[in-house]
């Protein structure tokens, strides 16, 4: 048995900030309270001055691995991620070769039982001919995140098109269904009216609102009539708001949404010093749509936030407008960007923890974690609201070693981060003597 005793930090969950001390053992949260006097061998944490939140749930990430270990790997970015203070992803199947029968999801879960100190959960991957494969999946309804579907191309070659194929799924899946909204036909026009298009101001041109309303509208419309749980991704635009209600709890909704950290922070006015830097699927698009999405996400129509962590090479991204990948690594930052809007007054820390932490918990009926509850997993992060952290080369722990906040100077530190009550991160050094977990689903 070992114990691990923070006391009074902040504790932030569930709508509420309180000063309180949380006790683990084992691996799990034995007792919060207002004083618990440390018994035996017990490992104390003076957490005054810090706030304690419930680990991040990421719901979509590119980790790259296998084959394209080049730009990340399940290792690398899983140790970025627990720095960001997330200690729980969901990974895309869109790696080489893409997660398209059983095997190659398992050999992904394999490779990260070795290497991941974050807590995991792998998307099934669908292509225009697998369908029947896909359904399998509804065996592991308790040890998968979902079915991933491209209904819009981006990077890799998944995408879905096959309406014979999708409804076979919708009507078949009994696992949420996650979906990449951009119609092909659109995207495909709009890149003919700009064939000489030669920099990154161009892509919310191709990849415009229209693109995405009428995809998104598409996969709802399948959704309704095959009642499939649907969870969209990476809602951009002021349009497909419309689309979600906040008329019902988070619980008992069919049809969710996530919005990235990319699309509440950038603009397509970003695009001329960053340039393909922050090029990525669905486009970053004009300051309205910003707007809107904030609007949505304070007034629960958007569900989660997320990253879309997709990191390439440095030198992928200096190629040309057209042949550059699209794709940003932000798993390390982005609760350190939330923290800053909530230093900022934009949003409360206790909505980021339930857009973070909560939420996603929720969405995907995760098991026993998201929250800071007796008998939950010990997944935890202690921050400092008043210590400034600045990103540099030599702190970026994703391996393709560049971040689109490089300099910037953030007005809160991730202090240290528990996984099933183990530290694997603390100001600035990863401690990585213990894996993370696969994630279990009350379904």
């Amino acid at each position: 048995m070992f114990s691990k005793l923070i006391k009074g930090a902040t504790v932030v969950n569930e709508g509420v900030s309180k000063i309180q001390d949380v006790l683990i053992v084992n691996g799990r949260i034995e007792r919060i309270d207002s004083d618990i006097t440390p018994q035996g061998n017990c490992t104390v944490i003076n957490a005054a001055g810090l706030h304690l939140l419930p680990g991040a749930i990421d719901d979509q990430v590119h980790f790259r691995e296998p084959g394209l270990t080049h730009k990340a790997t399940i290792g690398s970015e899983a140790r970025a991620a627990v720095a960001g203070g997330v200690t729980s992803f969901m990974e895309m199947p869109n790696t080489n070769p893409p997660a398209l029968t059983q095997e190659l999801l398992e050999d992904k879960y394999r490779i990260a039982s070795g290497t991941s100190i974050a807590n995991y959960s792998f998307f099934m991957g669908v292509s225009n001919t697998n369908a029947d494969e896909v359904l399998r999946t509804n065996d592991k309804k308790k040890d998968v995140c979902g079915v991933k579907i491209f209904m819009g191309s981006s990077t890799g070659d998944m995408l879905v098109d096959n309406y014979i194929t999708l409804g076979k799924i919708f009507g078949g899946s009994e696992l949420l269904i996650a979906t990449h909204c951009e119609d092909e036909k659109i995207v495909t026009e709009n890149k003919a009216k700009y064939p000489d298009a030669d920099n990154a101001s161009f892509h919310p041109v191709i990849r415009d609102v229209e693109a995405c309303f009428s995809s998104s509208f598409s996969a709802i419309q399948l959704a309704k009539q095959h009642d499939t749980r649907l969870h969209i991704l990476h809602i951009s635009t002021a349009k497909e708001l419309q689309l979600f209600t906040n008329m019902l709890p988070l619980k008992d909704k069919r049809i969710t949404s996530e919005v990235c950290v990319h699309h509440l922070h950038f603009t397509a006015d970003d695009y001329a010093k960053q340039g393909n830097l922050i090029k990525c699927n669905p486009a970053i698009k004009s300051a309205e749509n910003k707007e809107a999405l904030w609007e949505a996400l304070l007034d629960d129509r958007l569900d989660i936030i997320a990253t879309d962590h997709a990191p390439h090479t440095w030198e992928e991204k200096q190629q040309t407008y057209q042949k550059a990948p699209a794709g940003v690594p932000l798993v390390q930052h982005t609760m350190l960007l939330m923290l800053q809007y909530v230093k900022e007054g934009r949003i409360s820390i206790e909505k980021v923890v339930e857009k973070m932490a909560h939420a996603p918990a929720i969405c995907f009926q995760i098991a026993e974690r998201g929250y800071i509850r007796e008998g939950y997993h010990a997944d935890l992060v202690l921050v400092n609201l008043n210590m400034p952290y600045t990103v540099t080369k030599q702190n970026i722990l994703y391996k393709c070693g560049w971040s689109p906040f490089e300099g910037h100077s953030f007005p809160a530190t991730i202090h240290s981060t528990y996984v099933n009550g183990e530290k694997v991160y603390e100001l600035g050094k990863i401690y990585d003597h213990a894996m993370g977990a696969r994630l279990k689903f009350d379904r």
